[in-house]
């Protein structure tokens, strides 16, 4: 009886472990495919080259008490002669606030631990206008007693036509040919740049670009994400993002805005979810160290 239902019993493993990142991924400001910079190699692994030798970053993420999940994605990346950029990433979420009880109201066993984490190697490299990537990763996921690992390959990819058009794909947590999984993704996005140059009487010059995305999830599921960013350089970056989520209990709609800081060699973000259902907002914060 244990070996017929050991098959299921891991995959309702992985499947939590997966909800957990899709967790981490309600703060993403950016349609995933598009995501750059920081740790969002997780996302996508065609990062293209910007300049940065090294490229270290840092993200913490927190929903609200009502989930109870928290976690954190760190990054880093170095660029090697004739091979690309080559680097590591790792993950972790966390849900806390689960008690075992026992037949009493009254009974405490203690907490139910239920995490995830994620360590993996990525390389990517560009080719003109067109930039490829892939990742290894590991996998382990810890739920009240029972434990899972296991081994992904993410390929991405990425092609920019004249500064005005860019296209991206990339799997997420691939580990099996399997159209009925509810562990592994699939995006794709586009942006359009739609408008540059100063904006009024001002001398600082903005770039607007318009965003869509498309994440095939859960086993089949189909999200949709419409988002809109402003750029004024490297120092002042806003990203807007309107999604609409195809879940277990129906569509839902949410908002996700974001803001790039640049100072010196350092660049910090922060990204807003506003949630769904009156659940409370998601937050991320970001430290990007780049040396060039």
């Amino acid at each position: 009886m244990l070996v017929a239902l050991g098959p299921a019993v891991l995959g309702a493993q992985q499947a939590a472990g997966a909800e957990l990142w899709r967790l981490a991924g309600v703060t993403v400001s950016v349609p995933a495919a598009l995501a750059r910079d920081g740790a969002a190699a997780f996302w996508n692994p065609a990062q293209e080259a910007d300049g940065a030798r090294t490229l270290a970053s840092l993200e913490a993420i927190e929903t609200p008490e009502i989930v109870g999940a928290s976690g954190l994605l760190a990054s880093l990346r170095v660029q090697v002669k004739g091979v690309g950029r080559v680097g590591l990433i790792y993950g972790r979420m966390q849900l806390g606030g689960l008690t075992r009880t026992s037949f009493g109201p009254d009974d405490n066993g203690g907490t139910i631990p239920f995490y995830t984490h994620t360590a993996g190697l990525t390389w990517t490299r560009s080719f003109g206008a067109t930039t490829l990537g892939a990742t290894a990763g590991y996998h382990d996921t810890q739920l009240d007693d029972l434990h899972e690992s296991h081994w992904t390959f993410d390929i991405g990819a990425a092609r920019r036509i004249n500064d005005v058009l860019r296209l991206a794909a990339a799997t997420h947590f691939f580990a099996r040919f399997q159209t009925a999984d509810n562990v592994q993704d699939l995006y794709g996005a586009a942006e359009l740049r739609v408008f540059q140059g100063p904006l009024w009487d001002s001398s600082a010059v903005a770039t607007v670009r318009a965003r869509y995305g498309v994440t095939v999830t859960r086993a089949g599921a189909v999200d949709h994400a419409f988002g809109a960013g402003i750029e004024f350089g490297p120092p002042l970056a806003v990203d807007a993002l309107l999604v609409r989520e195809a879940g277990y209990g129906g569509a839902a709609w949410r908002v996700v805005g974001g803001l790039r800081v640049a100072v010196g060699h350092y660049r910090i973000s922060f990204a807003r979810d506003t949630g769904v259902n009156d659940i409370g907002a998601a937050y991320r914060v970001g430290l990007e160290a780049r040396l060039r």
